[in-house]
């Protein structure tokens, strides 16, 4: 049976110095305050139990020399080999600055991310994989890159130690995805990335849309960026995606660009293909009518059938249009009409 952390135990934490205010405080946002988490990582882990005593010693060497107060909470989502055990070890050697949220089952990844964004603390919180392809001595050029006042820093594994099946894919993938939103990103999908906390509190993440965190936060009005970091082999294990997620991946895609382009305005295009479709159809029986008249008996040809499905199927998508409009003047939410940067009174 797992055990349950953090709810009903009282941590403490080391006030450190802060964390390098010129590199968290982008110009016209509030500071940190005093007594606040500066950085949080939040790692989740599925069967990657030799992974993490190497993974712990790498993180703390180069987040004590930041200097910061942090803490490093791990996500077990449903492992079974052994790792809810592995980073229960850790969190009693380090309780003040180690973590632990573990899963009764395999949520995803998706899941894992929320959990952790929810239960860390930091005003800068920084995601990233267990199974130490991530490099933690990128961690301060991710903040460096926040520093110069952007919200979400994502890496590019632009030399990336993955076997074809996963980056031919990949850069498939990426290059359609920043091809249709215009977000000048090479890697969607890497798990390595920065955040101020307000990105995490404003993004609505559900199902497999961690892939897709750089199009919601740009959409949100976000500041987005990117850097190359380091990519290493796997040393242990073995991947936990396989090709199928491609597929899912663009099924996935096409819902982000609904939700981010249409979810305020479903009349704009479920309206705009209706008036196509009705407006083609009208153009064919017009064009019958005149048949009619001029070479008699036309009710045979399928083209009539063709023309009023054209029109009807039109008639359908413009009402489910206004349908989807008074469901979102139903679920009208002031909050989520904007997102503010900063305020000044």
């Amino acid at each position: 049976m797992h055990q349950q952390h953090g709810a009903n135990r009282a941590m403490t934490l080391d006030v450190a110095s802060p964390i390098r205010p010129d590199l968290l405080d982008a110009p016209g946002l509030p500071a940190i305050k005093p007594d606040a988490i500066d950085l949080s990582l939040v790692i989740p882990v599925y069967n990657e139990v030799e992974s993490l005593p190497e993974l712990y010693e790498k993180l703390t060497a180069v987040l004590i020399a930041q200097h910061c107060a942090y803490e490093i909470v791990f996500i077990d989502d449903g492992s079974t080999d052994g790792t809810f055990e592995g980073i229960r070890d850790l969190h009693l050697r380090d309780p003040q600055r180690v973590r632990v949220l573990s899963f009764r089952r395999n949520f995803g990844k998706t899941a894992a991310l929320v959990a952790g964004f929810d239960y860390c603390r930091g005003e800068v919180i920084i995601t990233m994989d267990a199974d130490l392809q991530d490099d933690p001595e990128e961690i301060p050029n991710f903040l460096d890159k926040l520093a110069e006042g952007y919200d979400l820093v994502s890496g590019w594994k632009k030399d990336r130690q993955d076997p074809w099946t996963k980056t031919l894919p990949s850069r498939l993938f990426n290059k359609v995805v920043s091809s249709s939103t215009g977000i000048d990103i090479h890697d969607f999908n890497n798990g390595f990335k920065a955040y101020r906390r307000e990105v995490t509190e404003e993004l609505k993440l559900y199902a497999d849309l961690h892939r897709f965190i750089p199009v919601m936060a740009s959409w949100r009005g976000f500041r987005v960026a990117e850097i190359p970091v380091r990519h290493h082999p796997r040393k242990h294990g073995k991947s936990k995606f396989g090709a199928g997620r491609f597929a899912r991946g663009m099924l996935d895609f096409f819902k982000v660009m609904f939700l981010t382009r249409y979810m305020q305005k479903p009349l704009h295009l479920f309206g705009a293909i209706g008036v196509a479709l009705a407006f083609l159809g009208i153009l064919v029986d017009v064009y019958l009518t005149e048949e009619h008249f001029r070479v008699g008996n036309i009710g045979s040809r399928p083209l009539l059938d063709f023309s009023l499905l054209l029109v009807i199927t039109g008639v359908q998508l413009f009402s489910l249009g206004l349908l989807g409009e008074m469901l979102r003047h139903v679920s009208y939410r002031r909050a989520e009409e904007y997102s503010i940067r900063q305020r000044l009174e």
